[in-house]
């Protein structure tokens, strides 16, 4: 598809992240955007700031005439009223991700996987092209903090740099020159329907990567792209391909070496979180593939600033502490917390946390469970349903019944600003991938006062 020939473009489901990032760049290209979605956000006022008409209303009526595209998310079901009636045009209709490959088609193109740290990579990769002053586009899942976007665009790119969505098999719509996995934890297992599935998509999207390109993976994932010659895999500690070593944290900011092919190079990093660390290996090792030097590098990692919602710091005093987190997956809450208890040792973590999919619950009840189990104090908001109907018997319930600890507490939405109002605090966390960071701002204002 030649996107040059499109003028009117609807989304349906507009105000996702990663279909923001595309409307973003059609309208950076001067095409006329408008779009569904079924609440009205800070992302949505800022495209409509930019020139997206938005409405929030399911109604058919309100779908411009003159169509050239209709783009849409998997997250809507196929019964909403508008889709009904968008297939019955005749208008192409696509997925988010077969359009990201339309795009990136004839384009070099570095693409992140992964179930956890793809955005905060896709991130830093972007922000090292920045530095580097290439020409690029990129395609982020969260707001860059540095650009305060999830879309940088180059009107002649010579690299697409994008983030590889595994949902829905997404990400086998890319054909990168370049990729990047940097964890394959069991998820998405409504979609998937077993472990094993997920594993094969992952080795699917590696298998896409052309032949004189480079596939650089976590070396927990040993088995994964073993054929292809321009393999790498990186670590933290271990030995890799890839590897950091004297990691000594000071003041707020790691201070390391990156082992790479017998030579060591310095950098300093001051996002919170060993796993960002590792994050900023893989796209330091990404970069270096693209041809980037590493004074470019070097530059980019100490003036990183992170990513919307990842171990985003909002109060930060002697005595209490806010941060806002996107972890909704055991792993990436344990994640966050060992972060908490490096960059704020000895002090009392409180989490609160909104269960993100009735089928997510379920599956990893336990996990959760085991997970929020290493805050000193644990609070449960309901299941965001998002795109699920309810299963019977699964619920924010599921998961406190588990939990050992006995500093816990369930509450309702309503509740929550009255518990922050009366409750004191040390390090407070918010967690989760729904719509809890609607609470951040009001719960910031509580805890300045």
């Amino acid at each position: 598809m030649n996107t040059d020939n499109i003028h009117s473009i609807y989304f349906l489901g507009i105000g996702g992240i990663g279909m923001s990032a595309l409307a973003r760049y059609f309208l950076w290209q001067g095409k006329s955007v408008s779009g569904y979605d079924r609440a009205e956000t800070p992302l949505t006022r800022q495209l409509e700031a930019e020139g997206a008409k938005i409405h929030y209303r399911e109604d058919p009526t309100l779908i411009p005439v003159n169509l050239d595209l209709v783009v849409y998310t998997p997250a809507v079901p196929a019964n909403h009223s508008e889709f009904t009636i968008l297939r019955g045009r005749q208008v192409p209709i696509f997925k988010r991700a077969e359009i990201l490959g339309f795009i990136s088609a004839s384009i070099p193109t570095i693409a992140v996987a992964g179930t956890h740290g793809k955005t905060t990579v896709t991130s830093i990769i972007a922000h090292i092209f920045k530095t580097a002053d290439i020409e690029f586009s990129a395609f982020m899942g969260g707001i860059s903090t540095n650009y305060n976007t999830n879309f940088l665009g180059s009107k002649n790119p010579d690299w697409i740099i994008a983030e590889a969505d595994e949902y829905d098999r997404s990400f086998l719509h890319l054909k990168p020159r370049i990729a990047i996995v940097t964890s394959m934890d069991p998820d998405h297992l409504d979609i998937y329907g077993s472990y094993e599935k997920l594993h094969e998509s992952f080795r699917l999207f590696t298998e896409n990567v052309s032949k004189d390109g480079n596939v650089i993976v976590h070396s927990s994932l040993e088995k994964l792209a073993r054929n292809h010659s321009g393999r790498m895999d990186y670590a933290l500690g271990a030995k890799a391909d890839l590897s950091l070593s004297d990691v000594k944290l000071s003041q707020g900011k790691y201070y390391c070496k990156l082992n790479f092919r017998n030579r060591n190079y310095d950098f300093e990093f001051s996002v919170p979180g060993r796993y960002n660390l590792e994050n900023a290996v893989a796209a330091a090792a990404a970069s270096m593939a693209a041809g980037i030097s590493w004074d470019f590098i070097q530059q980019a990692l100490s003036t990183y600033r992170g990513v919307k919602r990842r171990f985003e710091i909002h109060v930060n005093r002697p005595d209490r502490v806010y941060v806002d987190d996107y972890a909704h997956h055991p792993n990436e809450i344990k994640a966050c917390i060992s972060a908490a208890r490096e960059f704020f040792p000895g002090k009392k973590l409180t989490g609160i946390f909104q269960p993100h999919l009735f089928s997510r619950t379920k599956d990893f009840a336990d996990g959760f469970a085991e997970a929020l189990d290493q805050f000193d104090e644990a609070i449960l908001m309901p299941v965001y349903p998002a795109r699920e109907l309810p299963i019977e018997g699964v619920g924010s319930e599921l998961i406190f019944q588990k939990l050992k600890n006995k500093n816990k507490w369930l509450i309702k939405d309503r509740d929550l600003l009255k518990f922050v109002e009366d409750h004191d605090f040390e390090i407070l966390i918010t967690m989760g991938a729904g719509d809890i960071d609607q609470f951040v701002e009001p719960i910031k204002e509580r805890l300045e006062l």
